[in-house]
Parts: C-alpha cells; sequence; structure tokens
C-alpha cells in the first residue's frame, strides 16, 4: 500500500491448527483384528434409551420414529435393539384362513400356536390327495354298488307294477294302455285287438262317445300315478343318497380321524373337521368321476377339494420369540395383505386359498420396521397403517373398496387382531412434517428417537470410534486395517463431521472408503490396509466425481470465468461458493463486484432483483445494509446508491456465507481501496459488523487453492475465513503442505475491520470517544466518501427545489 497508512497486524494461521490430526501410536493396537466387538451403538445413548422406552410402553400410541441423517446406523440399531427385545417375548400364533361353509364370501380367521398351522395345512394337503381314490373305492364297491341296484330295481319294479295294474283294470272297459314315444295312450279294442282310426271312426257315434268317456276318466288315473313318479324318484334319490352316506361315512371317518387325534386339543380344528364331513357326505358324488381319463390331478392347486384346503397366512414354525419384520416396499398390499384373482374363462375369480398376507400380518406380536419416504410414496399405505393402529385389526380389502369406490362382488374374509410396534425410520424434516401436518400422527407416534450424526471427539472416542471401524470391516469381511489406515479414517471422520473437534456418525461413506481400500490391498498383494491405500481410496473417490470441478476450474483457467488470484482491484472480491453433487461437495471462488454512487441508501442485490438469490442470501444483504447505516450514517441520511452482483452466475444463489465477501467489496469500493485479488474470502457477516461461521470452509478453501495451484503458488494466495470457523479445519494434506512451506495462507477473522484489514492491508480504524476515525484508516476512508455523498446529495436537492406554483395540474 501507499506510504502513511496504518498496517495491519498478520492473521494468518499457523499450518498445526489446519488440520487436526491423529496420532497412529496413540491408537494402542496393530490392526484392527485386535480390537473387540463395539457393543451398542456408538454416540447414540439418547436415542437407545428412546427406543427401549418405546419398545417397553404398551400402551396404545406409543409406536417409534427413529429420526436422523442417513448412514448414522439408524436401521442396523434399530434392528439389533428390537431382536433383543423380541427374543424375550412368545412366539405368536400362526394364522390361517378357511372356507366357511355356511358364507363362502366370508372366510373364517383360525389361529394356531407357532407352528401347528403348517401341521394343519400338510394334513389336509394329505387328505385331500387321498379322497378322491377312497371316495371312488367306496362307491365302486360291489356292497354298495348291489345296495343302488337294489334301490334302483325296487323303484322300477314299482313304476312297471302301477303300470300294468292300471293295464290290466283298464282292459274290462274296453281299452288297452300303449306306450309310444310320444308318451302313454289309451285305445279301444275288440275282441282283444286294437281298433284303427278307420274302424274306431266306423263306430256308432253313441259307441264312440262311451269310449271318449272311457278314455278321459283313465288318462286321469293314468295322470295321478304319473304326478307320483317324481316323488318316488326323489325317495329313490333319497335313498342313494343315504346309501353313499353310510357308504362314504366309515371311509371319511377313517381318513380325517389321524387329523382329528393330531389335533384334538383345539377345539376350532374339530368344528372345521366336522364341517368337512358334513359337506362331504352330502356332496360326496359331486366328485366322483370328475376327473378325465388321462387328466392331471391336482388337487393342492384348488381346482378339486379346494374348500378343504387350510391357507396358512402366517407361519411362525421357524419364528423364535417376537417377529421383527422390515418391509421395504411398504405399498398398500404388502402391508395389509391382498386377494389374490385367476383368470377363468375370461372372467377373474377368487377364493379363499388366494388371500395373501401383508407385513402388519407376518409382524403382529411382533415389531415392523418401515421406512416413512416408502411408505408415504406408496398410495393409500400410510391411510391403511394408521387405520390398522387405530382399530387393532387388520382388513383385508383392495384400496378401491378401502375408499368405497366398488360395488364389485368380492371376498369379505374375517379381520385379523393386530397387536404391533410399529418402528418408522425417516428424516428429522420428515418427523417434524408429520407432526405439523398430520394430526393424528402425534398421536400414533408418541416416542422419539433422535440419532446424533456426530459425537466429541476425545481421546476416549477415538479408540471407541476404532472399534466402529474394525465392526464395519468384520461385517464387510475386509482385511485388517493397521492403525495407521484407522488414524486416517479417524480424521476422514472429522473432516465428514466438518469438525476437526467432533466425529461423524455417518459411517456409510467411511464404510464405501474402506471397501475401496481392502481392494486396493488386494492389488497390491497386502495382507493389511494401510494409510497409503485408505489416501488413494479418498483421492480415486474425489477424482470418480470431480469431472464438474474440473470443468469448472479450466473454465476459470482459460478466461472464460474471470477470476483473478493476483494484482488489486476496488470493489472487486473473490467469494467462495459450495457445489454439492451426487453426496460429494466442492468448492469455488466466484467473482463478487459491488458499485456505488449517489443515492438514497438503496443498496441493490442483483442476484435477488432478478430473482437468482434466495431468501437466506437476502436476508445477508439486508443486515450488510443494516450494518452500513448504523456505522456510518447513524447522525446523517445514507446518501449512496449500491449494487452487488455475482458476476457470471446464471444460477440460484442460497445462503448468507457471502455476505462478508459483499460487505468488504462494498467498503472497497466506498473507500477506494484496492483489495487483493490473491485471496479469497467466506463467512456471514451480522448488524454489528462481527463475521459468523459458515459451512463447507474446508471444500471452499481447497477450492481457492487447487486454482491458485494450476497458476502456480505465489506465497501471496490464501483465503479469509471466520475465526468460529478454525475448529471445522480438516484441510487436505496438501493445502497444510504448501501453508507450511509459505506458499499458500489461510487467515482467521472476527470482524468485519480485521477482514478488510487482511484483504487491503490498511488498517481499518477505530473511533475515538467522538466518534471521529483516525486518519489514513481505511474506516476514515469510507466515512468520508459517504459524508461527501450526503453534502453533494443535500446541495443537488437544494439547487433543484423549485417553487410550487398554484394552479391547475395538468397531466399528460
Amino acid at each position: 500500500m501507499a506510504d502513511g497508512y496504518n498496517r495491519a497486524p498478520d492473521r494468518s494461521l499457523d499450518p498445526a491448527r489446519l488440520r487436526t490430526r491423529c496420532a497412529p501410536e496413540s491408537l494402542g493396537f496393530s490392526t484392527t483384528d485386535e480390537l473387540p466387538e463395539v457393543p451398542g451403538g456408538l454416540g447414540q445413548e439418547r436415542a437407545e434409551e428412546a427406543l427401549r422406552f418405546g419398545l417397553a410402553m404398551h400402551h396404545p400410541g406409543y409406536h417409534v420414529f427413529v429420526l436422523g441423517g442417513a448412514g448414522t446406523g439408524r436401521h442396523a440399531t434399530a434392528l439389533r435393539l428390537l431382536r433383543e427385545e423380541a427374543a424375550k417375548r412368545a412366539t405368536p400364533p400362526d394364522l390361517c384362513y378357511l372356507h366357511d361353509f355356511d358364507k363362502p364370501l366370508s372366510p373364517r380367521l383360525l389361529s394356531l400356536p407357532a407352528g401347528r398351522g403348517g401341521a394343519l395345512r400338510g394334513d389336509m394337503q394329505t387328505f385331500i390327495r387321498e379322497l378322491r381314490p377312497a371316495i371312488d373305492a367306496a362307491l365302486s364297491s360291489e356292497t354298495h354298488a348291489k345296495r343302488v341296484e337294489a334301490l334302483q330295481e325296487a323303484h322300477e319294479k314299482r313304476e312297471e307294477a302301477s303300470l300294468r295294474e292300471i293295464g290290466h283294470a283298464c282292459a274290462a272297459d274296453g281299452l288297452t294302455l300303449l306306450r309310444t314315444p310320444q308318451g302313454f295312450v289309451f285305445a279301444p279294442t275288440r275282441n282283444g285287438e286294437t281298433l284303427s282310426a278307420e274302424e274306431f271312426e266306423a263306430l256308432p257315434e253313441d259307441d264312440r262317445k262311451a269310449c271318449e268317456a272311457l278314455v278321459d276318466t283313465w288318462s286321469d288315473r293314468l295322470t295321478d300315478l304319473l304326478n307320483q313318479l317324481p316323488d318316488w324318484r326323489k325317495a329313490l334319490h333319497e335313498a342313494i343318497a343315504r346309501a353313499e352316506r353310510d357308504a362314504l361315512a366309515p371311509t371319511v371317518t377313517h381318513l380325517i380321524r389321524g387329523v382329528r387325534e393330531r389335533f384334538a386339543d383345539l377345539p376350532e380344528v374339530g368344528e372345521f373337521l366336522d364341517a368337512i364331513c358334513r359337506d362331504l357326505l352330502d356332496s360326496g358324488t359331486i366328485w366322483r368321476g370328475t376327473g378325465e381319463e388321462g387328466e392331471e390331478e391336482d388337487e393342492e392347486d384348488g381346482s378339486r377339494f379346494q374348500r378343504y384346503q387350510v391357507n396358512l397366512l402366517v407361519d411362525h414354525a421357524a419364528t423364535e420369540g417376537a417377529p421383527v419384520i422390515s418391509e421395504d416396499n411398504p405399498g398398500f398390499g404388502s402391508l395389509v395383505g391382498r386377494i389374490e384373482h385367476v383368470a377363468q374363462m375370461g372372467m377373474a375369480v377368487t377364493n379363499f386359498t388366494l388371500i395373501r398376507a401383508g407385513a402388519l400380518h407376518r409382524a403382529s406380536g411382533g415389531y415392523l420396521v418401515l421406512d416413512v419416504e416408502r411408505l408415504l410414496g406408496h398410495p393409500y399405505a400410510w391411510e391403511a397403517l394408521k387405520r390398522v393402529l387405530r382399530s387393532g385389526e387388520i382388513r383385508i380389502e383392495p384400496p378401491s373398496e378401502a375408499q368405497g369406490w366398488s360395488s364389485t362382488l368380492t371376498l369379505d374374509p374375517a379381520p385379523v387382531p393386530c397387536d404391533v410396534k410399529v418402528v418408522l425410520v425417516g428424516e428429522r424434516e420428515m418427523f417434524y412434517l408429520l407432526n405439523e401436518m398430520d394430526p393424528d400422527f402425534p398421536e400414533l407416534f408418541k416416542v422419539a428417537a433422535d440419532f446424533d450424526e456426530d459425537i466429541p471427539r476425545t481421546a476416549a472416542n477415538e479408540l471407541h470410534f476404532a472399534g466402529l471401524l474394525a465392526k464395519l470391516a468384520r461385517l464387510s469381511e475386509l482385511r485388517p486395517f493397521d492403525r495407521a489406515a484407522v488414524a486416517r479414517l479417524i480424521e476422514q471422520g472429522s473432516r465428514l463431521a466438518e469438525d476437526g473437534g467432533r466425529l461423524s456418525l455417518r459411517t456409510r461413506q467411511l464404510a464405501d472408503v474402506m471397501r475401496e481400500a481392502d481392494l486396493l490391498a488386494r492389488q497390491d498383494g497386502q495382507p493389511r490396509v494401510g494409510r497409503a491405500q485408505i489416501d488413494r481410496a479418498i483421492a480415486a473417490r474425489i477424482r470418480r466425481f470431480g469431472r464438474y470441478a474440473e470443468q469448472v476450474r479450466e473454465s476459470m483457467l482459460d478466461g472464460t470465468t474471470l477470476i483473478a488470484t493476483e494484482g488489486l482491484q476496488a470493489g472487486q472480491i473473490n467469494g467462495l461458493v459450495v457445489v454439492e453433487l451426487g453426496g460429494e461437495r466442492f468448492g469455488h471462488p466466484m467473482r463478487i463486484t459491488a458499485t456505488v454512487r449517489l443515492g438514497e441508501g438503496d443498496v441493490v442485490d442483483i442476484e435477488r432483483e432478478t430473482e437468482l438469490g434466495g431468501a437466506i442470501h437476502s436476508k445477508g444483504v439486508l443486515i450488510l445494509s443494516a450494518f452500513l447505516a448504523s456505522r456510518y450514517a447513524r447522525h446523517q441520511p445514507l446518501s449512496l446508491s449500491a449494487s452487488l452482483v455475482f458476476e457470471q452466475s446464471y444460477s440460484p444463489v442460497e445462503g448468507d456465507s457471502a455476505s462478508l465477501a459483499e460487505l468488504c467489496a462494498l467498503l472497497s469500493a466506498l473507500a477506494d481501496v484496492p483489495i487483493r485479488q490473491s485471496l479469497a474470502i467466506t463467512g456471514s457477516i451480522n448488524q454489528f459488523g462481527g463475521v459468523q461461521a459458515i459451512g463447507g470452509v474446508n471444500e471452499k478453501i481447497e477450492g481457492f487453492f487447487d486454482l491458485c495451484a494450476a497458476r502456480g503458488l505465489t506465497g501471496e494466495q490464501g483465503v479469509v475465513i471466520p475465526t468460529a470457523c478454525i475448529r471445522h479445519l480438516m484441510l487436505r494434506e496438501d493445502v497444510v503442505e504448501a501453508v507450511t512451506a509459505g506458499r499458500f495462507a489461510v487467515y482467521a477473522v472476527a470482524t468485519v475491520d480485521e477482514a478488510m484489514e487482511v484483504l487491503t492491508g490498511m488498517a481499518a480504524g477505530v473511533a475515538d470517544s467522538k466518534g471521529i476515525m483516525p486518519r489514513n484508516t481505511l474506516n476514515h476512508r469510507v466515512a468520508t466518501a459517504l459524508t461527501d455523498m450526503t453534502a453533494a446529495r443535500h446541495a443537488w436537492s437544494e439547487g433543484n427545489v423549485r417553487p410550487r406554483k398554484r394552479g391547475r395540474r395538468h397531466e399528460h
């Protein structure tokens, strides 16, 4: 700077503060194989306490919502605790649906002790397989055939005898009974011979009339006899049915005896078997000979005797304790079950064997784990779940019937009682949104298990974290990791937490790095994973996701995007932004410029005016405007107009982390003091000029460093960050090495004055007791510029005032 200016103190950070390291020798082990299994979830004591409380509460509405960030072990911890609790509880009963012989469209529900449902189904399948041959054998026996034959012969003899009796009786009146294709008729006779039509017409009229009268009389008697024949045939059929029942009864009793004996302790099964026996004895002949010769029989598929089958809805034969069900596709049918249909003769038909269980059936008596975002993504599923939890029973019905839209005839299965503890897993935002928008939610999900996303980085927690990493390695069957590799992963855990004093519990990305490092160790032929493989895995991951970051940097290097890393310029500054794509983040600089002119105190945010600035960004601009007015125009009007803009920015801008940079650019333009373009800056500002913490500080520093390194480090480049962000620093090793060698710098500031001192090299200056700024300071130059603007505005206003004439106003 020019001679005579007050110089600012050096605020660069010591390299040791740029990365909180983990010394491998402090870990006390050689490889992760030596570490014991980590008991419970690391750092999740509060969430585990809430989960245990929710599981212990058996009153209605105490279902659990597990909230926290993805990758924090929410599902694993919840399932572990659920299985521990489930092992202490009794196994719920098997659930079966049976045919209701009185109401075929309303299948009956049968609950059996765990494991007995499968046994009953198997017994009934065996019974059905043996049934048809046994029926054929019983009804084809010689004894039964002779009995039926005797009944039929007796019936035929009775009919013939009755007809013969009428035939003999009518002969005395000169008539004979003839059987014709059209039926029975009476014909006159003479000397035992039937008269022809010509002979009958030749008779005297009185004889013909007498003969016709006799025919009418005997026809009436024949009609009376023929009217009795249906009753006789009905009696025959009943007699044959009794004979068939008598023939089938021993067979059915014998076939079903074993099932009765095995389930003698279950009266409901006995009632079902009694109903089967009655139905079989009433309709056994229906099943006789129904298969055509050569036709493949398959009674188990429901095509024959399906009404005697057992639809095992839920089988707990292999379940130990209470069930723990995790449903990853919680649609309507997947939750409450469904009724399937099959196509027959162009029609969709169904029966009770096509009823399918849902996750709520399988979890009844135990626990059901659902992902809330997947649940809400399925139509009607959320309402169906709430209905079950409120009513305590599951009704299997299609969504259309559930909504009352359809009158199609379908099955109406008996509802299933449901005693289940539901655990929803989701993000915090979803929990708060449901609490706010759904009045049923707080009544049903009273317990919140909030999972922390990081823990303090203490020596003890570093060892616990190492144990967690060892557990992840064992779960993925990876090679052992030496302590240098674990130390590097601990540092990466702090990087993910964006805090050198904390460790991230979002272990998903760490587990990915471990698996990728294990692959590199295998390719290198190494028996264990070292720090070198971890570094390479992290670098490879950055490279895989780095295409867009490289394109942005290349556009700056070739001059397409104008970013200066050397020289001086007033009203121009390098701000820093962070971009997140595919779960990976990178930072890059962005030029921010400010212009000032005489005006009425307006600071125009061009991003907001063009609707590219978000609400938080606009708030930051308003805060810096308030700071400017309160410091420099407390006793005079603010007589400037200023414009702020992100140059070459064509996408929305959000956040207030650029408000410090915008204010520094504005002060530089007012004071006409140039800013070092070799520096970039990030931070938010408050109304008193204090610099506040921001996010993504590591990525922002590294983004500017990469650009400077590509152009050549001169020792003049650096980044200005808030003092509050020092604890967040976990910079890459190459950045730390450059700072150590004096080729790059990181500065920390707590106020806008400190930031301006670093950026301009000029002392900011502090007002004395009379509010006067010392000369040759930046604040003095800003105050002077604003005072000059106020005077110029006042003079301009005085010179442009004209006396108003009275009279009519004309508008054109």
